[in-house]
């Protein structure tokens, strides 16, 4: 057994906020706390205001270092470099100072610095290395009590007040008078850290030697406290807790924390939590936080917390994948092997040797203690073992359906069985058939459910020996990283991203629970580990906002379900390792994590009521050009100065406390928001109108008791003012009214014009209309002198027919015999025919009815011949061959010929047809 100096505290939690932070400088050296639970701290560089949010620094009003700080009702008294006063709030919600100092008819003392502050009756006292202020809060008056040696510190006791000069003792101030108690050597050559108790038993605290208390009279050293251990530390602080207890502030130790009796309980310095180990200041507010002033950064301890946290900062024990509380010890198994302690001490833990390498589980298994381990598995007693499996990689172990004398295990490579010989247990088989990783498994019966994050759930039959599997269904429906697999009241449940599912023996598959999913809903789902806690039938559930267990009820079959307000990044748990162990009767349990563990009362974790309030309200009319506002009083504002700003904030002081908030704009957005973390939200562009932003805060799930709001109103812009309004509507009419005469003037004179327009046009249709009518009228004589010549044409050809016909008979009488007789009839057809002039009476008539044909064509074509004219001539009119043949007394087979003869002329091709030419014409 090796022995490490590795001491088990178990702390409070711890919150450090560094110079980043808070935005100020290294050194903060007093601390108070105002009464609605802002914490005020005197920074070097200036006054920090904390609203458990947001830090806010008012530099020193003389850019000097702040050294003191007393909140009194609603003024912060601060004293710095020559210079006290107090600081008061005004209607926008920041603080103005306001200079006492200054106002006295006392100067102050050449490099005067204020290091105290206290509230006695009516009066403030303010005090420096030589001097003591009194001033009258009601008269503003001032009475001071000068000194000189050094006044190293003043303490309030009980109404009265003490301070210490160096090298003459402690005295008392009484009526604005100082007297001399005690001038015991101690208090005249030691520093006197702080003065307690009562008027009639003080207990006087110094730097380098511890308590004293005072008995008639008489200096005695403290024989209730550890002054041996004291007069190793060399105090700079000290303060009376409200439990009596005392916390005592060190220049290079950090802070120790003394009970009530005087044992010493926890020593806190950097190497376990602390940003530095020099403490400046100390201060316990209304919740029984503890604040320390560093001298590099703040820290705060939740000392009444239901959580302790056990720090590995050395890397001793490494991350915690498994504990358990067995006999008088807990045991604790990590990455780096087994350790142990006794039960509720502050020794530190022990490492037991052969247990070197990672731990998986730790299960009591009929008052046995069992180890699975990388390297196998081991039999844990006292800080004793025995190895009883040798197979490397063992994952957890259970009883065998509920038998202790014989183990199921799940190791790297499938299942084990192990039976009981004596008070240990060996191995017994390997259950043949299945070789895969087994870290989660459960029976039912003769079936074995193994979880596979990668490949989902296998079902495994076993036989009645359980020495080899059957039969393998592997259900791939449900799967993922980080899942688990338990069983809870008989049922087996599989828990992954998608809800946590029960098997139904029935129908042999895994069905959702609507109840138990609903702990992963919205986006909340983390892990799918599940702890049974047989002792109190609970099972725990890990998700990114809680760890929740549940618990039977016994009336109904509805499980009850509690939620433990501890985020995941409080936690610090390894994901899909997450453990926690039940450590007594009490409430009390055990959660491990990357770096040592947290312990914590369920009984106490409830959160009190709190409230939410404004910071600030600002407005401008961009994000960068913004004006605080009254936020206590509805505001009105400019329609251009629509982008506002809310702050807000719940002064709640708890390191595993997460406060979120939930807000809603009513007048444009009435619906709430989603809960986030964030303190403020700006608005950008808001519309004019009414509204009212509200705000609510929520601490696991406790919701705020009150709602924090502020009403205020947005100006309409002043071109939709209601005067704007009216002389837009004035405006309106008057343009109407104009327009009005204006068009009726337009449409009068656009009547007119279409008037005398429709007259010209019908002028002008009256004059087109007449052309037409003479147009018409030339078209008809044209029409009538074309057909009369046709008709004269056709009388033409008759008549040359007629004289054909007359030369015709003529040439018959001609051969008659008896010319006597034919000659009267012969003169009388010479006195018809005209020969020639039957032709030329064609010719005329044929131009009468197609004027201009002949002399285009003789135009066109000059060598053409009169017998060729004629041709066309005729052609022109439409004759057939056989009717020009006997036109031309000619055979039609001349007449063909002659067409021929006119085609060359003309220049016809094969292609081009006569008629059409000469129609064409």
């Amino acid at each position: 057994m090796a022995l490490f100096g590795l001491v088990a505290q178990e702390l409070p939690p711890i919150q450090n906020f560094y110079p980043k932070d808070y935005n100020g400088e290294n050194q903060n050296w007093d601390i108070s706390q105002a009464s609605d639970k802002l914490i005020y701290v005197a920074n070097s560089k200036g006054l920090l205001e904390f609203n458990g949010a947001l830090w806010t620094l008012y530099p020193s009003p003389n850019e000097t270092i702040m050294r003191s700080v007393k909140v009194v009702g609603d003024r912060i008294y601060t004293g710095c470099f020559m210079e006290f006063g107090y600081w008061k709030k005004n209607d926008l919600g920041t603080l103005n100072y306001t200079s006492l100092s200054q106002k006295i008819n006392t100067d102050l003392i050449e490099d005067e610095e204020f290091w105290n502050i206290l509230h006695v009756d009516d009066y403030m006292v303010f005090q420096s290395l030589k001097r003591i202020y009194i001033y009258d809060i009601s008269k503003g008056t001032v009475n001071t009590i000068d000194s000189t040696s050094t006044i190293t510190k003043m303490f309030k006791v009980g109404q009265s007040v003490y301070f210490q000069r160096l090298g003459e003792g402690l005295f008392r101030i009484r009526l604005g008078k100082d007297f001399l108690i005690l001038d015991d050597e101690v208090l005249r050559n030691y520093e006197v850290i702080h003065v307690f108790g009562s008027e009639k038993d003080l207990l006087i605290l110094t730097r380098d030697n511890g308590f004293y208390t005072v008995k008639d009279d008489v200096l005695v050293q403290s024989d209730r406290h550890p002054n041996e251990v004291l007069s190793n530390f060399s105090l700079y602080d000290g303060i009376r807790l409200k439990d009596n207890s005392f916390l005592l502030g060190t220049i290079s130790n950090g802070v120790i924390y003394l009970s009530a009796t005087g044992e010493l309980v926890f020593q806190i310095d950097q190497d376990n939590g602390l940003s530095n180990n020099t403490v400046l200041s100390l201060f316990e507010d209304v919740d029984h936080n503890l604040w320390l002033g560093l001298d590099h950064g703040i820290s705060y301890v939740n000392r009444k917390s239901p959580y302790k946290v056990f720090n590995d900062y050395k890397g001793i024990l490494g991350s915690v994948y498994a504990a358990a509380v067995y006999g008088q010890n807990l045991y604790l198994g990590t990455n780096q092997g087994l350790f142990y302690k006794r039960l509720n001490s502050s020794n530190g833990f022990n490492f037991i040797e052969g247990t070197q390498g990672q731990v998986w589980s730790l299960r009591k298994i009929d008052t046995k203690l069992l180890c699975g381990h990388n390297s196998g598995t081991f039999l844990i007693e006292d800080d004793q073992i025995q190895k009883i499996f040798d197979v490397q990689g063992t994952w957890d172990i259970a009883a065998l359906n509920d038998n202790p004398n014989v183990l199921l295990q799940g190791n790297y490579d499938g299942l084990y069985v192990l039976k009981k010989s004596g008070t240990s247990w060996q191995l017994k088989n390997k259950i043949g058939g299945f070789d895969n990783s087994s870290r989660y498994f459960e029976t039912l019966g003769n079936e074995i459910f193994v979880n596979h994050e990668y490949n989902g759930v296998f079902k495994l039959k076993a036989d009645d020996s359980f020495f080899e599997i059957k039969n393998v269904v592997k259900d791939t429906a449900i799967k993922g990283s980080n899942s688990g697999l338990v069983k809870y009241n008989g049922d087996v449940l599989y828990a992954y991203k998608n809800g946590i599912f029960k098997f139904d023996t029935h129908s042999g598959e895994f069905t959702k629970d609507s109840l138990l999913s609903g702990l992963y809903d919205e986006g909340d789902y983390e892990s799918g580990k599940l702890i049974v806690d047989e002792a109190d039938n609970r099972l725990w559930v890990f998700t990114k906002s809680n760890v929740s267990f549940v618990t039977p009820t016994g009336l109904t079959n509805t499980p009850k379900i509690r939620n433990i307000p501890l985020t995941k990044e409080m936690r610090e748990g390894i994901l899909g390792y997450e453990n926690i162990i039940k450590l007594d009767d009490n409430g009390n349990y055990l959660l491990g994590k990357t770096s040592g563990y947290i312990t914590l009362n369920i009984n106490e974790v409830e959160v009190k009521d709190f409230q939410v309030h404004m910071a600030n309200v600002s407005n401008g009319v961009n994000r960068i050009d913004q004006n605080l506002s009254d936020h206590r009083l509805k505001g009105s504002f400019s329609s251009t100065r629509n982008n506002f700003e809310f702050l807000f904030y719940a002064p709640e002081y708890n390191k595993y406390v997460k406060t979120q908030y939930q807000y809603r704009l009513q007048g444009i957005y009435d619906e709430w928001s989603d809960w986030s973390s964030n303190t403020g939200v700006f608005y950008e562009n808001l519309p004019f109108g009414d509204y009212v932003f509200e705000v609510r805060g929520k601490i696991g799930n406790s919701v705020s008791s009150n709602m924090a709001s502020y009403t205020f109103q947005i100006a309409k812009p002043w071109y939709i003012s209601n005067v704007m309004v009216a002389i837009y509507i004035l405006g309106i009419l008057l343009f109407s009214f104009f327009m009005h005469n204006m068009y009726k003037q337009y449409y009068k004179k656009q009547r007119l014009k279409l008037i005398e327009k429709n007259k010209k046009e019908l002028e002008l249709a009256q004059v087109r209309n007449e052309k037409e009518i003479i147009k018409i009228k030339n078209e008809q004589l044209e029409l009538e002198n074309k057909s009369k010549g046709k008709e004269l044409a056709v009388s033409t050809m008759s008549i040359i027919k007629k004289n054909e016909l007359l030369a015709t008979i003529k040439s018959e009488l001609n051969a008659m015999g008896n010319k006597e007789v034919v000659k009267p009839v012969i003169k009388i057809i010479d006195k018809s025919v005209r020969g020639n002039d039957d032709w030329e009476l064609f010719q005329e008539a044929f131009n009468n009815a197609d004027s201009e044909f002949l002399k285009k064509v003789k135009a066109a074509h000059p060598s053409l011949t009169p017998n060729d004219l004629k041709l066309c001539a005729y052609l022109r009119l439409n004759l057939s061959s056989k009717e020009i043949a006997q036109l031309l007394h000619i055979s039609p087979r001349s007449v063909e010929i002659k067409r021929y003869r006119l085609r060359k002329k003309l220049g016809l091709q094969h292609e081009d047809n006569l008629v059409n030419y000469i129609l064409e014409l």
